[in-house]
C-alpha cells in the first residue's frame, strides 16, 4: 500500500503548500512571487532533465524524464498555460482572501472534474455522485455566508471570482492530464509523467519572465513592493515534491486514481489549521462545518466512482 501512503503524504505537502504560498503572499506583490516560484520548481527538475538527456545515469529510475520533439511538447506548452493561468488567479486571490475561506472553495475541484466529464466525455453520474455534487454547491452557498460575517460579498468580490476560475482552471487541468497520460491506445497522448512535470514548470518560468519584464517592471514603483520571503522557496519545494509523490503514486501497482484524488484535496484539512493557528482567522466554527460538508461530499463522490 506504498502509493496509499504517497498518497497521504502528497496531500499533507499540499497543505503546506498553500499555507507557505500565503505567507509568502503576504504584503507582496503577486506577479515577482511567482515568478520565483516558476524559477525554483525549474531549477528542481533541471538536473532530471539534462542527466536524463546526457547520460544513462537515471535509465529505469523513476527521475527519468523521457525525451520527445514538438509533437509532444506542444501538449505541455498548453497544460503550462493552463496551470499557469490558474496559478495566476490563485495567487491574487489567495493574497487577498483568508486561508480558510479559500481551502473549502479549492476542495469543490473534483466535483467540476467531475461536471467537466458530464459535459465533455458524457459521462453520466450516478446518484451516490449526485449527492457529492449537491453537498459541494450547499457548503459553497454556506460559506458565501460565513464570508458575510468577514465583509466578503462572494457575488461581488473579485478575488472569490478568481479563486473560483483558479478552481475551475485546475479542473480543467486535471482533465487535461487523464489525456496527455493516458495510453494512445485508449485514446490519450501517453506522455511521461516526469517529462510532462519537468516541462511544464520550466514553460511556466519562461511565462512569467515575460510578464514580469512586460507587466509588472515598468510600474513596480506605483505598485506593491517585493520583498524577499523565505517562504518564496518552501512553496517550489513543497509543491514539487507534493506533485511528484502524486504522480509516483499513480504509477505504482494497484494504485486507485480515485482514493489518490479524494485523499489529495484533503489537503485542505492542513491549511485550514493553518489558517486556524498562525494566521489566526476568524469565524472559525462556521467555516469547519462548510468544510465538513465539502469532505463528506468527497466520500460521496468516491463511494460513486468505485
Amino acid at each position: 500500500m506504498a502509493w496509499l501512503l504517497l498518497a497521504f503524504l502528497s496531500a499533507a505537502l499540499l497543505g503546506c503548500y498553500d499555507s507557505l504560498k500565503k505567507e509568502a503572499l503576504k504584503g507582496n506583490a503577486v506577479i515577482p512571487v511567482l515568478f520565483l516560484n516558476t524559477l525554483f520548481s525549474s531549477l528542481i527538475f533541471l538536473p532530471f532533465i539534462v542527466l536524463s538527456a546526457s547520460t544513462d545515469m537515471l535509465d529505469g529510475s523513476i527521475f527519468h524524464v523521457a525525451s520527445g520533439g514538438w509533437d509532444m511538447h506542444k501538449y505541455i506548452l498548453l497544460k503550462a498555460l493552463i496551470v499557469l493561468s490558474s496559478w495566476i488567479l490563485g495567487y491574487f486571490g489567495m493574497k487577498h482572501l483568508p486561508l480558510t475561506i479559500v481551502g473549502p472553495i479549492n476542495a469543490t475541484r473534483p466535483v467540476m472534474v467531475l461536471v467537466g466529464a458530464l459535459l465533455v466525455f458524457g459521462e453520466r453520474l450516478n446518484g451516490w455522485q449526485w449527492i457529492g455534487v449537491l453537498l459541494a454547491v450547499l457548503s459553497f452557498l454556506l460559506l458565501s455566508r460565513s464570508g458575510k460575517k468577514e465583509g466578503i460579498d462572494f457575488k461581488h468580490d473579485r478575488w472569490i471570482w478568481m479563486i473560483v476560475g483558479a478552481a475551475a482552471l485546475g479542473a480543467v487541468s486535471g482533465l487535461y492530464d487523464k489525456y496527455l497520460m493516458a495510453p494512445v491506445e485508449s485514446g490519450g497522448v501517453g506522455l511521461d509523467r516526469m517529462m510532462v512535470q519537468s516541462w511544464y514548470n520550466i514553460y511556466q518560468c519562461f511565462m512569467m519572465l515575460a510578464m514580469l519584464y512586460l507587466l509588472w517592471w515598468p510600474r513596480h514603483r506605483d505598485t506593491t513592493p517585493f520583498h524577499w520571503d523565505w517562504a518564496i522557496i518552501g512553496v517550489s519545494i513543497f509543491l514539487s515534491t507534493a506533485d511528484f509523490m502524486y504522480f509516483y503514486s499513480l504509477s505504482l501497482p494497484d494504485a486507485m486514481i480515485s482514493i489518490v484524488s479524494m485523499i489529495r484535496r484533503g489537503s485542505v484539512v492542513v491549511s485550514f489549521l493553518f489558517g486556524a493557528a498562525f494566521f489566526h482567522e476568524k469565524n472559525l466554527k462556521a467555516k469547519a462545518f462548510d468544510l465538513a460538508l465539502v469532505l463528506l461530499g468527497m466520500i460521496f463522490l468516491y463511494i460513486g466512482s468505485s
